[in-house]
């Protein structure tokens, strides 16, 4: 697997979110931080394929703990995507395989 740079890991708020637009994947994906981890998502709520952002780029965290998408209230854990209240309780977002490399850059490691 090649390792593509998404953005710096203080771009991204402790217990915030960022999208970047088409990234390794071909399509937007949303970056969350909380304290030293990140995990990163497609940006598509699993149940109507929409963005989460309404906004584009802006991604609503509450207590740096879950992602809500802005379209039907549903509640995404940072640590897993796993939607845990909303119309899609019980499905998941689409995980992308990412970590933080040694000069501080959020690399993709998608294929």
């Amino acid at each position: 697997m090649s390792a593509r740079q998404l953005c710096r890991f203080s771009d991204i708020p402790d217990g915030g979110a960022r999208v970047i637009d088409e990234a390794c994947i071909g399509r937007p994906v949303i970056v969350v931080r909380r304290a030293e981890q990140v995990w990163a998502y497609v940006n598509r709520c699993p149940h109507f394929s929409v963005p989460l952002d309404f906004v584009p780029g802006s991604v609503s965290c509450y207590r740096s703990q879950v992602l809500m998408c802005a379209h039907h209230s549903a509640l995404f854990r940072f640590n897993d995507g796993f939607c845990i209240e909303g119309p899609c309780a019980g499905a998941a977002l689409e995980g992308v395989p990412v970590e933080v490399d040694s000069s501080a850059w959020i690399v993709c490691l998608a294929p």
